[in-house]
């Protein structure tokens, strides 16, 4: 009877281990394979040095990845990218809605 007691108890903690530590570190590296997918020319991303730069181009059959610096071009590999900090599709959104706030009227007001 002891050791079905602590054949179970290895069982219980490694179900506990699993949903605490593996699954968790599972769905952060898909979603970072996810990032690199759509990681586009112009979006600026930092490196896992903590090196900021702009994506100038993306070799997918090398899996490297060049950044723009200011004006310095270093070559890094994809899985160097650690996080993407501002994509150019939402810079793009944010200067349309930005010009279309500028385009509208603003309320006049009325004068007693």
């Amino acid at each position: 009877m002891g050791n079905f007691a602590g054949f179970g108890i290895m069982i219980v903690l490694f179900g506990i281990m699993y949903f605490l530590i593996i699954r968790p570190q599972k769905k952060q590296q898909q979603k970072h394979a996810e990032t690199l997918k759509q990681l586009q020319k112009g979006d600026h991303v930092v490196t896992i040095g903590r090196l900021h730069g702009v994506v100038d181009e993306i070799d997918t059959e090398n899996k490297t990845v060049t950044l723009d610096c200011d004006g310095i071009y270093l070559v890094f590999d994809m899985s160097a990218v650690a996080k993407v900090t501002n994509r150019v599709s939402e810079t793009v959104q944010n200067d349309k809605d930005s010009s279309e706030d500028k385009t509208e009227e603003k309320p006049s007001t009325k004068e007693d």
